[in-house]
């Protein structure tokens, strides 16, 4: 085949109007982002001043010299297609994605606002959900495993959207930071990492920080995320950056780590006072590397934008900045009324006619596996995972068992051993709204490293965006004592997550009732904690029984009567349950007839049947086997005092276990837990009252 041959101009001339044309495009892009760098700016100062002419913000916290990074990530994203969760110093982002000025303005100065949490947070926790930027709390490292979560549930459905998250470099401390790379890494996520270095956080350096003193040392050599260090105010080498990260994620590469660094040319907020541990020599060096400057230099010097055209961009944002806070200043403050709204998303479950019962018993652990199975097959975006839950074992009680086979390892699945990712991750991909997370935690105690998220993210989130983001999912967890399990393996935390607002928290006792009111709790958009006890998966006696059809769901909130009775109430969950059923028949034949209620539900709470009963007996005792100090019991008899006084016949009376943890040894933990004597000794000795 002959040569082709091409002279040196044919060739040359599409290269050097691709050139050309790349050029242009980078100075359109660089024109848009000097606009929001300068909106943010001209923000932050605005805001300043309305705290100092005490107008109704109170606290002011800027993004000065961090501008370039948001503004770069905004243009690099598609705004309401990509998820975004962002940190305090993300207002450039923000604002390039597309939220309202005046609603920023609005949420800063605690004004009504339809989005940007509508009152609840403090300025600067960014949400709106048109946007996909999800409510961000105050606490430091906790957006990074939701965000992988979110990821997750983009890939398991074939997405190609990313998730971009961001936080400072203190940030890179929290466990919650570690374990989300991880994830991410081995599951080769599409999301981006952002860490904006400012080598502070607050007046902690760098050197207290980080072994080295170093971020690019310290991450480095992550498998399976690469590194990118920028400087954070070089607009090529930062949109070079987050044009790769979104690339790699976008075709299914996996995740990528940016460490930005940046000036922070204020101080933390407007509580800190920088001289109390920067140098005035350091503080100067700091101005001097101001992005916003240094990027006007470069548009006027080197890139040959008109200075005019870069000053009437300034006075744009400026006019602009002016006129949003002119808007927000008007904007009513919530009503004092609605304070207590949106702690639950609300919702009624759906009305089947409900048929009793049917088949052979099954015993509580069967009737948990059948639920989950049903609503798998009923749900496929249900996604079953925890740790030891997936293949042959099933969990280590066997609840999960054969759902690996039958659904497929994307849909249940084993995680690292750590909870806090467990947590993060079934947060993520409830607020992904691709998939609805059932998550297992091993044992109830073993919560405490994702309680963080738990209590700051997941139980406040709805409250937090003024009902703008729902959390629907269920978190599965053995819980109790009587196995001889010993300190983390016995324990009962009810009473702690019930106090904690916006999560249900539900208890089961029998087979019939497990299987109803998991079956509900996977419906319900709201989070719900499911306690699973122990020692009642296998027992028969009481708890094996026959189980609802597939479409009879349990409402939350309905207090079971286990038994009719007139001369006193007693009022249990879990175990104590079961007990005072066995102690019923055997004190009616001596003429002691006890009623026994079997809550279901602590949150919410069917006061409604315990008074009921109470007016009917007279006489009210509560038997849980937590301790008794601050146990729920105190609760119920709390508000019985309060609803029901003028019906009691006795003071109200308490079985608990001793305020210690459950040990080891059986006659400790048999002195420690209420036992079956016990019980009928308190019954006997309020009767006798």
């Amino acid at each position: 085949m002959p040569e082709l041959k091409r002279d040196r101009k044919s060739l040359s001339t599409p290269n050097l109007l691709t050139q050309e044309i790349a050029e242009d495009l980078f100075a359109r892009r660089a024109l848009h982002v000097l606009n929001i760098m300068a909106l943010s700016r001209a923000m932050d100062e605005k805001m300043a001043k309305l705290v100092k002419q005490n107008k109704g913000g109170t606290f002011q916290l800027s993004a000065a010299g961090h501008e370039m990074i948001g503004a770069v990530a905004a243009t690099s994203l598609k705004a309401g297609e990509d998820w975004a969760c962002a940190y305090y110093r993300d207002q450039p982002l923000a604002i390039g994605l597309g939220c309202d000025l005046t609603e920023l303005f609005g949420a800063f100065l605690g004004r009504k606002t339809e989005r940007q949490s509508r009152g609840r947070m403090m300025p600067y926790h960014f949400s709106d959900y048109s946007l996909h930027m999800p409510a961000q709390s105050s606490v430091v490292g906790t957006q990074f495993l939701p965000a992988v979560g979110i990821a997750h549930g983009i890939k398991l459905k074939g997405g190609v959207e990313v998730v971009y998250v961001s936080g400072g470099d203190g940030s890179t401390s929290q466990g919650d930071f570690h374990e989300a790379l991880n994830f991410a890494g081995l599951h080769s996520l599409p999301i981006i990492f952002m860490i904006h270095d400012n080598a502070l956080a607050i007046s902690v350096s760098l050197k207290d920080q980080v072994a080295g003193g170093s971020l690019d040392a310290a991450f480095s050599h992550r498998p399976g995320v690469p590194l990118y260090s920028v400087d954070g105010g070089d607009l090529r080498a930062l949109s070079h950056a987050m044009e790769a990260a979104v690339n790699r994620g976008r075709s299914g590469a996996g995740p990528s780590l940016i460490i930005a660094k940046v000036p922070r040319l204020a101080a933390h907020s407007n509580s800190d006072d920088p001289k109390k541990y920067l140098t005035a020599e350091d503080m100067q060096r700091t101005l001097e590397r101001d992005p916003l400057k240094r990027f006007m230099d470069t548009l006027i010097n080197e890139m040959g934008i008109p200075s005019s055209e870069v000053a009437a961009i300034i006075e744009r944002a400026n006019l602009r900045i002016e006129e949003a806070a002119r808007a927000a200043l008007q904007l009513p403050y919530p009503l004092a009324e609605s304070a207590g709204d949106c702690v639950f998303a609300e919702w009624s479950p759906p009305c089947h006619p409900v048929s009793p019962p049917t088949g052979e018993s099954m015993v509580m652990i069967d009737a948990i596996n059948q639920a989950l199975s049903e609503e798998m097959e009923r749900d496929s975006g249900l996604l079953v995972f925890g740790e030891d839950v997936a293949h042959g074992k099933g969990g280590v009680f066997g609840a999960t068992r054969g759902l690996t086979t039958k659904f497929g390892p994307r849909r249940c699945f084993n995680t690292p051993l750590a909870e806090s990712t467990i947590v993060g991750l079934a947060l993520g991909l409830a607020l992904g709204g691709y998939h609805r997370p059932v998550a297992e935690i091993q044992f109830a105690e073993y919560l405490w490293p994702g309680f963080n998220l738990l209590a700051s993210e997941v139980a406040s989130i709805h409250y937090r965006s003024g009902g703008e983001w729902q959390v629907p999912l269920v978190l599965r967890m053995p819980y109790g004592g009587y196995i001889q399990g010993g300190p983390y393996h016995s324990q009962s935390i009810e009473a702690i997550l019930a106090h904690l607002p916006g999560l249900k928290v539900v208890i089961p006792s029998n087979a019939a009732d497990a299987k109803g009111l998991l079956k509900t709790a996977i419906r319900d958009p709201n989070p719900v904690i499911f306690l699973e006890h122990k020692a009642l998966y296998r027992q028969a006696k009481f708890c094996a029984r026959p189980v609802f059809g597939p479409d009879t769901l349990i409402p939350f909130g309905q207090a079971s009567t286990v038994r009719q009775g007139a001369h006193l109430t007693v009022v249990a969950y879990g175990m104590m349950v079961v007990m005072a059923a066995e102690l019923g028949s055997k004190l009616a034949e001596e003429g002691i007839d006890i009623e026994i209620i079997d809550l279901r539900t602590l949150v919410p709470l069917d006061l409604a049947t315990i008074i009921t009963s109470v007016t009917k007996t007279g006489k009210l005792l509560i038997a849980h086997e937590a301790p008794r100090n601050c146990g729920f019991g105190a609760e119920v008899a709390a508000s019985i005092a309060e609803k029901a006084f003028e019906y009691l016949d006795a003071p109200i009376s308490r079985l608990a276990g001793l305020d210690c943890a459950i040990p080891y040894s059986k006659p400790l933990e048999d002195a420690v837990l209420p036992q079956l004597a016990d019980l009928e000794a308190a019954i006997r000795k309020l009767h006798r009252y």
